[in-house]
């Protein structure tokens, strides 16, 4: 279950209340985030700020019928909406943050710094990352003292594959206000250079800072995953379950967790837990995530069921102008149609050159058995020294079938070593494989 982590917004605009957004409301947008990869609390944590996004909403657009021309309350609306997409997996919304965010700047072209961020962050969501970065460079023309608006620039930067600009950007942020955004980024940019320890220290410095309960569910939901990341379950499960102490039924805390059970051998209570994540917030991460751990427990209808959905999921993306990315690239390579997972993984790499498509693009080249060209880029997905199980599977299983048998066994040994449980499917196919490969190594006839 070695999904991308995701970091994101921790507060939104509210009813006029666009103080919230300069001083910091925008977070990272991975994730991706998962991918995206950013900071705050995550988009789909809180019930309660759900509830209070959608009474923002109806306070701004009741605002903006009284004062149609309000260039600022149009810009917090489409920032909501952007945000409303997130907690709800609901992406139309998307059509609807473009078109007010756009009347927004129609009515203030100049100095509208707010709708600029707000189309940033909107074609970031859609995986537009070239139009994300233009729109933060606009923003912080504006206003170049924006903390938040070098969060959104670091974000752009780094899905781009423009990772010294991105730990440059993130710098300034940090200069400018040290706080759980701010820190959240920085945790980020050692994980992506492969150094655990300096993460999560920055990470438990935005633990430190965090301010909300939501802030603070964000902050344990990124603990969790780099403990699980680094092949501590048990500390996984520890900050999982303060999260949600801090924040009962975060669905995303319901899946850190559920992802610490199944490692350390709980598969009852995972599927619980992520059965009830997918019923509050259905984030096609948490759908697939799902089907894959029914798969390896045996029960493939189930799996399948939540295969379907996945897809359907994935339709209604791009009906809402989200190009599809790595989740939809490796679900095709492992449980679909191999040419699909290279077209998509083609495009994305076109628009998302990042580690994370990267890896996706060298498995999807893996499974249409074009191995020399899917090495190349399974190297430059670790390029950065990243510590990634699945990349490092990945990697493996092409040297395998390049007939190098000695590199494959030890890059299997990388990746359980970094993380023994890193995929319920991935990790006994691992194992098997090394297996497999002890004999021929033992024996000298490694390729």
């Amino acid at each position: 279950m070695n999904r991308r982590r995701r970091l994101l917004p921790a507060a939104v605009a509210t009813a006029l209340g666009v103080g919230l957004f300069l001083a910091g409301g925008l977070g990272l947008a991975p994730h991706g985030g998962s991918n995206q990869a950013t900071t705050g609390s995550t988009d789909d944590d809180r019930a309660a700020t759900g509830r209070g996004l959608d009474a923002d909403i109806l306070g701004l657009q009741a605002h903006l019928k009284a004062v149609p021309g309000d260039a600022l309350a149009m810009a917090s609306l489409g920032l909501a909406y952007v945000q409303q997409a997130k907690i709800t997996a609901d992406p139309s919304y998307y059509p609807k943050a473009e078109a007010v965010l756009t009347r927004s700047l129609e009515a203030d072209p100049a100095e509208n710094f707010t709708a600029m961020a707000g189309l940033a962050a909107l074609d970031a969501a859609r995986h537009d990352f070239t139009a994300a970065l233009d729109w933060s460079q606009r923003a912080i023309a504006v206003n170049p003292d924006s903390s938040t608006l070098y969060g959104t620039l670091a974000d752009a930067y780094t899905q781009l594959g423009r990772y010294p600009e991105s730990f440059d950007a993130v710098q300034r942020m940090v200069d400018l206000k040290p706080g759980t955004p701010s820190l959240a980024r920085a945790s980020y940019t050692w994980e992506l250079r492969g150094d655990p320890a300096a993460a999560t220290a920055n990470m438990k410095r935005a633990l430190d800072d965090a301010n909300t309960p939501a802030d603070q569910a964000f902050a344990r939901y990124h603990l969790s995953q780099l403990a699980l990341d680094n092949g501590d379950p048990t500390s996984a499960l520890t900050h999982a379950q303060a999260g949600l102490r801090t924040a009962p039924g975060t669905a995303s805390l319901l899946e850190a967790r559920a992802k610490a059970e199944a490692a350390l051998g709980d598969s009852p209570a995972a599927v619980a837990d992520l059965e009830h994540a997918v019923g509050q917030v259905p984030q096609p991460e948490y759908v697939l995530e799902l089907g894959e751990l029914l798969q390896s427990l045996g029960r493939t209808a189930e799996a399948e069921q939540q295969y379907q959905v996945f897809r359907a999921e994935q339709k209604l993306f791009t009906d809402n102008g989200v190009a599809l990315d790595t989740d939809a690239a490796l679900f095709e390579a492992d449980h679909g149609d191999p040419k699909a997972a290279l077209a998509i993984a083609e495009q994305g790499l076109r628009t998302r050159p990042f580690l994370e498509m990267h890896d996706a693009y060298a498995w999807a080249l893996h499974v249409n058995g074009r191995d020399r060209e899917a090495l190349a880029e399974a190297d430059e997905a670790l390029a950065l020294g990243m510590r990634n199980a699945l990349f490092h599977y990945h990697r493996a299983m092409i040297l395998r079938s390049l007939g190098r048998s000695a590199d494959a066994y030890s890059e299997l040994e990388n990746a359980l070593a970094i993380n023994p449980a890193f995929h319920p499917l991935h990790t006994p196919a691992a194992r098997a494989a090394l297996a497999a490969l002890k004999g021929t190594v033992d024996t000298g006839e490694a390729g």
